[in-house]
């Protein structure tokens, strides 16, 4: 039996070098990147925060949760 796990990580620091950490531990975990949606306020186009979507698919009811880091 699959079972999909989700991950959200939500960042305020909405740099290249950030996002592209962010992205590469937690493909390197074995998740899947989704999305990514950006937060913005009324005074300024530059995102002030950002959140990260990843997908797990697990086997056989193996939990990966909590393994690692959160950032």
């Amino acid at each position: 039996m699959r079972r999909m796990s989700y991950k959200v990580v939500e960042t305020s620091m909405v740099t290249d070098e950030e996002i592209e950490k962010i992205l590469n531990h937690w493909t390197a975990l074995g998740y899947t990147f989704a999305s990514i949606h950006f937060v913005t306020n009324e005074a300024s186009r530059r995102p002030c925060m950002a959140f990260i979507f990843f997908l797990l698919e697990e086997a056989g009811g193996q939990d990966r949760i909590g393994k690692g880091i959160d950032r």
